[in-house]
C-alpha cells in the first residue's frame, strides 16, 4: 500500500458528496485525495507522511467564490478605506488622514462608504471639500455602482448643470441642476476616466494581496467577475496572467471577460481571441460577464413594474436594461455556441427574466451544452421565473450576505419596492426547492469576502451579531448542508472545476480546516468559527497565527 504525503485524522470530515458522507480521516498524495474514510486511512501513514490531528475540528472542501473582484479588492486595500463604519465623521476623518499621509498623490481614491449613512443615500461634494479642497477626490461606494466626488474632481471632468446624464447612468444634482458629487452607474466613468491609471505592478500587488486575504478565509478558487476596462478601471487580466506564469497564483481562478455594453456582436471574435491568449495554468478566462441592470438602491435595477416613491405611489422609472433584451438573446446564443459560459449581473426581476430568456434562446438554438450559464445577485426574482432555473440549467449565483435586515435594505430598498416585490427578494430556499443549482459568492470588495459570514446569513437570514431578532424572509433560509454546498461544490461547478468542491478519491486536495465543527453548534454561532488552515492541491497556503 502506498504512503500518503498528508493525512488528516480525528475528524469530522464533511465531504459534500451527493450521499452526505461524513468521515473522520482523509489522505492526500501529490495534489489529489487518495483516501476518505476512518481508521483504515491511518494505514497510509509512513515515515514521510505529514499527519494533521484535527482534534474534532471540521475539514471541508476549500471554499470557492463564484463572483468576486479580487484584483480591485486588493488594490483598494492600499487606498483610502471607508469600510467597516457608517459614521460620516469617521469617513471624513479617514479621508483627511489618508490625504495628509499621501501628499504625493494627485488624486485621493478608494471607497467603501455606505448609502445608509446619508439622507436619501446621497452625500455631498461640500462634505469632501471640507477635508480635501485642493485635490480631486473620487470614492466608490460599497456596492461600486456609484461614486462620491468633490468639487475639484467635478470641475476637472467639466461637469456642470448643463451636462447631460449618460444613457447608462445618472448625475445626481442640487436643486439648481449643479452636480452634487454623487455619480450613479455609467456616470461614474465621467470622472473615473481622469483618475491616474493603476500600474501593472500595482495590479499584480493587488492580486497577491487579495489572494493572501482570500486564502486566509478558506477560499481556494474564485471567478473574477470583471476582466476588462470598465468606467475608467484598468483591465486586471494582466495581473492574473503574470501570476499564472510565474507561479505566484496559488488559487484556481476562472475569469469573466467584460461585455462592452456600448458595443454589440462585433466584439465576440475579440472575446474569443482574448480567451485563447489569456488562458494559462490555473487561470482560465472561459466566461463572459454581461451586466444587464444596476442596483435597487439607486433605482437602476430593472423591474417588471415601476419603483414606488417615498409616498408609495408608482413612479415612471422601472430601472435600466443595459443590453437590449432582444439583442441579448442573440448574443448569448452566439457565445454559447462558442463554448463560453455567460455570467449575468441580474438583480431586478426584469433583468432576471431577460437573462433567463437569453439562456432559453441559446438552449433552443444550440441544444443543452455544458456552458453553465449563471445569474448573479438575484435580489428580486418573480415567482414565475423561479422554476425556470432548473428547467434551463441556469445556475443561481447567490450573494447571501445581502439577504438580511439592515438599513440599506430597510430604508433604501423595501419602501421603494413595495410589500409584494419585497417578499420576492433573495429567494434562496425557493430556488433550491425548485431544483436549481446554487453557487455562492461575495462580490468583494462590495461586501465581505468571508464565506463563513455568508453561510451564517444564508442559514439564519440575519446579519452576524444582529441583536434586533428580525429574520429576513425566514422561508428562504437554507440549511447548513445546502449553504456549505453552495460555497463549495456549487461554486466549483460554476468555475469549471469538476474535480474540486467535494472530498472524494481522485479530487483535488483543495481543503479548509475550521476551528470547530459548525454542525455541532447552534446556527446562531456559525459566524464565530474561523479558518485555521487552507490547502490548495495539498499545499498549505494559509495557517492561522
Amino acid at each position: 500500500m502506498h504512503q500518503a504525503d498528508l493525512v488528516f485524522t480525528n475528524g469530522p470530515v464533511h465531504t459534500v458528496d451527493s450521499a452526505g458522507t461524513r468521515a473522520s480521516s482523509l489522505a492526500v498524495t501529490g495534489e489529489r485525495i487518495t483516501a476518505v474514510g476512518h481508521d483504515e486511512v491511518r494505514e497510509l501513514i509512513g515515515p514521510g507522511t505529514e499527519v494533521v490531528d484535527l482534534q474534532g475540528r471540521l475539514l471541508l472542501p476549500g471554499f470557492q467564490d463564484a463572483h468576486v473582484h479580487a484584483v480591485f479588492g486588493g488594490v483598494e486595500l492600499a487606498q483610502c478605506d471607508l469600510t467597516g463604519t457608517t459614521g460620516v465623521d469617521e469617513y471624513l476623518r479617514r479621508i483627511r488622514e489618508y490625504a495628509d499621509a499621501h501628499p504625493e498623490r494627485a488624486w485621493i481614491t478608494g471607497g467603501g462608504w455606505s448609502m445608509e449613512s446619508f439622507d436619501g443615500g446621497l452625500p455631498s461634494r461640500q462634505l469632501l471639500d471640507s477635508v480635501v479642497p485642493d485635490r480631486p477626490v473620487y470614492l466608490l461606494n460599497r456596492d461600486h455602482h456609484g461614486a462620491w466626488a468633490n468639487t475639484r474632481a467635478l470641475e476637472l471632468a467639466g461637469l456642470t448643470r448643463q451636462s447631460p446624464d449618460p444613457a447608462d447612468g445618472r448625475i445626481e444634482r442640487e436643486p439648481d441642476g449643479t452636480p452634487n458629487g454623487v455619480l450613479q452607474e455609467g456616470a461614474t466613468g465621467l470622472v473615473a476616466r481622469l483618475v491616474p491609471p493603476i500600474s501593472a505592478a500595482d495590479r499584480l500587488a493587488g492580486l497577491l494581496r487579495a489572494q493572501a486575504l482570500l486564502h486566509s478565509l478558506g477560499i481556494t478558487g474564485w471567478q473574477d467577475a470583471l476582466l476588462g476596462v470598465f468606467n475608467g478601471q484598468p483591465d486586471p487580466s494582466d495581473a492574473y496572467l503574470a501570476a499564472a506564469r510565474d507561479g505566484s497564483l496559488t488559487a484556481r481562478v476562472a475569469g469573466a471577460l467584460w461585455w462592452d455594453r456600448d458595443r454589440g456582436a462585433e466584439q465576440i471574435p475579440e472575446l474569443a481571441a482574448r480567451r485563447a491568449a489569456l488562458r494559462h495554468g490555473r487561470f482560465r478566462p472561459e466566461s463572459v460577464k454581461i451586466m444587464q441592470d444596476g442596483i435597487a438602491e439607486n433605482f437602476t435595477a430593472a423591474l417588471t413594474s415601476p419603483y414606488l416613491d417615498s409616498c408609495g405611489c408608482a413612479t415612471a422609472n422601472s430601472g435600466l436594461s443595459f443590453v437590449d433584451p432582444v439583442a441579448l438573446r442573440s448574443h448569448v446564443t452566439e457565445l454559447d455556441g462558442l463554448g463560453f459560459q455567460v455570467h449575468f449581473h441580474a438583480l431586478g426581476d426584469r433583468a432576471v427574466r431577460e437573462a433567463l430568456d437569453a439562456v432559453e434562446a441559446a438552449r433552443t438554438a444550440n441544444g443543452r451544452r455544458a456552458t453553465r450559464h449563471h445569474l448573479a445577485h438575484l435580489q428580486v426574482v418573480h415567482p414565475d421565473d423561479v422554476p425556470r432555473f432548473a428547467r434551463l440549467g441556469a445556475i443561481a449565483n447567490i450573494q447571501p450576505l445581502w439577504a438580511a435586515h439592515e438599513p440599506q435594505m430597510d430604508e433604501l430598498t423595501i419602501p421603494f419596492l413595495g410589500p409584494e416585490r419585497a417578499a420576492w427578494q433573495y429567494p434562496f430556499g425557493s430556488l433550491l426547492r425548485a431544483g436549481a443549482t446554487l453557487a455562492a459568492g461575495s462580490d468583494w470588495p462590495v461586501s465581505s469576502p468571508d464565506p463563513i459570514a455568508g453561510i451564517h446569513v444564508a442559514v439564519n437570514r440575519t446579519e452576524p451579531g444582529a441583536t434586533h431578532g428580525r429574520v429576513f424572509l425566514p422561508e428562504q433560509r437554507l440549511d447548513l448542508v445546502a449553504a456549505i454546498a453552495a460555497y463549495t461544490a456549487g461554486s466549483a461547478h460554476v468555475n469549471g472545476l469538476d474535480d474540486a468542491g467535494s472530498l472524494r478519491v481522485g479530487n483535488l486536495a483543495d481543503l479548509v480546516v475550521l476551528d470547530r465543527d459548525v454542525f455541532a453548534a447552534p446556527a446562531e454561532e456559525i459566524a464565530a468559527s474561523r479558518v485555521l488552515q487552507t490547502y490548495v492541491g495539498g499545499v498549505l497556503v494559509h495557517t492561522a497565527g
